[in-house]
């Protein structure tokens, strides 16, 4: 079956791509919304909170369609997995003492920054791990 014969039977709302920009979409509205100084504090929780169902969405549907993957497929997203999340370790294991030596700027290494890191440390590791098993 070719990729656009499995796009066309994938139901819209099953499509990982979709809810990853639904996502970020909502991530750019909820950033709006908190840096706007005439909202009340209950506009900005729910602000806070809006991107989280649409994350879990996202994750959900990430991870149903990573039981459909063959077994090197899987095999090569679990060795990326594992470095992404090993470099996140070494990464907020090293601001935490760095934060403890120095005064960090806020606006360069808070979370709210370091977790955007997270994905690019996924890519590195899906790069290296298809370069292993090719």
């Amino acid at each position: 079956m070719s990729a656009k014969s499995v796009a066309s039977t994938t139901p819209l709302l099953a499509r990982p791509l979709l809810w990853g920009a639904a996502w970020f979409i909502a991530w750019i509205g909820a950033r709006v919304v908190l840096e706007s100084a005439n909202v009340p504090v209950w506009g900005r929780i729910a602000a806070a909170l809006a991107p989280t169902p649409i994350a879990a969405a996202a994750l959900v549907t990430i991870v149903r369609g990573a039981r459909e993957l063959d077994e090197l497929e899987k095999r090569i997203q679990l060795e990326a997995l594992a470095i992404a999340f090993v470099l996140a370790v070494l990464l907020i294991m090293t601001l935490g003492l760095m934060e403890l030596a120095v005064t960090l700027n806020r606006d360069d290494w808070s979370y709210r920054h370091v977790w955007a890191m997270l994905p690019a440390m996924y890519f590195a590791g899906l790069a290296f791990a298809r370069r292993r098993y090719s």
